[in-house]
């Protein structure tokens, strides 16, 4: 007898050997496991930790009992409006389920079983999970001080034919960034056959040297964006490509053309119209990264330069060390996070938040610093 209940499902050879795993473990999860017991901070996903523009909340009110109904399937006004503010044409913007989403989405229109991507070594470990996911290899390139190291990750490109070459500028998890020339010189020097994928969620933080000019008429550069961070929107799951138009025809003919939902789309919408709520956000951020600093530099943890928002601190001992702080950190209440690669492993990475979550950390850290020493 075939499918019963001892029999393993049908998958395919190449499904059934994937490993079970999650990219990271949610903070939903970790409190279960805690009996329950609320997190009296939430500064560990990077999530805006300041809430959106009101104009969002009012339009999410009118548009509650269009919930019934399907989006648009062609978000033809979000593409329009990202379109309008960015200088290109509807038919070079693709809009998806986050950056997550659509990372996915690329792996599938690039990679084949067996081929390369070249990723940083510990970066945002979502794309190390769909790498696997599709059939993909993946060459991770150490950072060099804590930053991405730009000629190293070329070098490992043409060496190794990849058809992909991934990095998150600003950088997640360390928060620095590379210059937008550098970034030039990378696209510059790839063989034709292998993409950028730049993931900017943390664009909007970023200094404008980190930013190279838009490009849409390369077909090997995919420029990433998300509505999850400045605009506070990280439960909608909006992010959108600005690329090639040949590009983003080719996402219409893999994506979920129901992927964005209708509350999504006007929520997005509504947050574009809304620039001082996001200039705000920004400077609310800033401010607060700007205090996690301060925060460190007490305690003796060195801060890294961060363009993000958050910030990544050096414990200065190792990971076991760096881990047991986080540990004492959530015996507190507080969810936090931090890299797990060997060498970035010593630091730990606190979003920025509001004046009373800088609070509760300021005065937890002395204290989890102390137990963490004594173990």
């Amino acid at each position: 007898m075939t499918g019963d209940a001892d029999s393993a499902p049908p998958f395919t050879p190449f499904m059934a050997g994937l490993p079970a795993e999650v990219p990271f473990v949610p903070m939903e999860a970790l409190q279960r496991a805690r009996g329950g017991r609320p997190f009296r901070a939430r500064i560990g996903a990077n999530e805006s930790r300041f809430p959106p523009s009101p104009r969002v909340v009012e339009a999410l009110k009118s548009a509650a009992g269009e919930a019934r109904l399907y989006g648009d399937p062609e978000f033809w006004d979000l593409r329009s409006a990202l379109a309008a503010r960015f200088g290109v044409r509807p038919r070079q913007v693709s809009v998806g389920e986050g950056i997550d989403g659509l990372l996915g989405h690329v792996l599938r229109l690039f990679v084949g079983q067996g081929d390369r991507v070249v990723l940083p070594q510990g970066s945002y470990p979502t794309m190390g999970y769909h790498i696997r996911g599709h059939g993909g290899e993946a060459v991770h390139v150490p950072y060099l001080q804590d930053r991405v190291d730009p000629q190293a990750m070329s070098a490992a490109a043409r060496r190794t034919g990849a058809k992909i070459l991934y990095l998150a500028n600003p950088d997640n998890p360390m928060g620095g960034w590379i210059t937008g020339a550098e970034i030039q010189a990378m696209t510059e020097a790839l063989p034709p056959d292998c993409v950028l994928v730049l993931d900017e969620a943390y664009a909007e933080f970023a200094p404008p040297e980190a930013l190279p000019p838009l490009d849409v008429s390369r077909t090997n550069l995919l420029r990433l964006r998300t509505f999850s961070k400045a605009y506070g929107l990280a439960g909608m799951r909006v992010g959108y490509v600005l690329a090639h138009e040949a590009i983003c025809a080719g996402f219409d003919r893999i994506r979920n053309h129901f992927g964005v939902n209708r509350l999504g789309q006007i929520a997005a919408l509504a947050a574009l119209e809304d620039e001082a709520h996001l200039q705000a956000t920004i400077a609310a951020s800033v401010a607060a990264r700007e205090e996690l600093t301060r925060i460190a530099r007490a305690n003796g943890l060195t801060p890294l330069p961060s363009a993000t928002n958050f910030v990544t601190m050096d414990c200065g001992r190792d990971g076991v060390y760096a881990k047991r702080v986080l540990e004492e950190l959530a015996a507190r209440d507080l969810f936090i996070r931090k890299p797990g690669a060997p060498g970035l492993d010593r630091c730990i990475r606190v979003s920025a938040g509001a004046p009373a979550e800088m609070a509760l950390f300021a005065e937890a850290l002395p204290e989890a610093l102390k137990a963490a020493a004594q173990d």
